[in-house]
């Protein structure tokens, strides 16, 4: 079962999503936060597998909850909001958020966003990932200040060739699965080949881990 927190200010669409997570059978929803500051609190007492995050709270906003949270490894979040500017994109990808969708996402879409985050794999709203391809084809460094023509970005020596062969994987977007497939291994060495390479990293998300990829010269 996999176990989500909804963090949004209006109880109505707290009920709502509520609801239509109810239907999917292999979710179930452990808590609820009106701001970002009880969101974190929620995320450290009850351990989720999934964070459904706002980014417009009052008090401690959605970017800066995502932040904590992914900071202290509580949980992965999933970024679901009305707005899709690019401050609030990049923000919350940059702040570790694993996905970023869009609250008109059909249900099905939603659902299986929170599967996929749950996973291990990131999802981005269709909507903005023109934008955010965009954005990765520029190089950056991971706390977004520009480095446009600047030289690729050295990466950690300690990575395997394997891992490197990964990190190209995750600049391209791939999935765990579509790494195993690639890779000719399982999925579940996949997803610990993933996690080597983001503690080497130092970065907490697969969209980082991408952007570092990018600005590498990697994809």
């Amino acid at each position: 079962m996999i176990r989500v927190l909804l963090a949004d200010d209006h109880a109505a669409i707290r009920a709502g999503l509520r609801m239509l997570l109810a239907t999917a059978g292999d979710i179930e929803v452990v808590g609820e936060a009106g701001d970002g500051a009880v969101a974190v609190a929620n995320a450290r007492a009850l351990r989720p597998d999934v964070v459904l995050m706002d980014v417009r709270m009052p008090g401690t906003d959605g970017v800066t909850a995502t932040r904590q949270i992914v900071d202290e490894g509580l949980s992965e979040v999933l970024v679901l909001t009305t707005f899709d500017l690019d401050e609030y994109v990049f923000g919350a990808l940059r702040a570790g958020a694993a996905g970023f969708l869009l609250k008109t996402a059909e249900a099905s879409a939603l659902v299986d966003a929170v599967r996929h985050v749950a996973a291990g794999d990131g999802v981005v709203a269709p909507e903005v990932t023109r934008r955010l391809i965009a954005e990765l084809s520029a190089p950056r460094d991971l706390n977004g200040s520009g480095n446009r023509g600047g030289p690729v970005a050295p990466l950690p020596a300690d990575l395997t060739p394997r891992e490197r062969d990964v990190l190209a994987g995750l600049g391209g977007g791939l999935s765990n699965a579509q790494l195993a497939a690639e890779l000719t291994i399982s999925e579940a060495t996949a997803k610990t080949h993933v996690s080597r390479v983001l503690a080497k990293l130092g970065v907490a998300s697969r969209v980082q881990a991408a952007i570092a990829a990018r600005d590498a010269g990697l994809a």
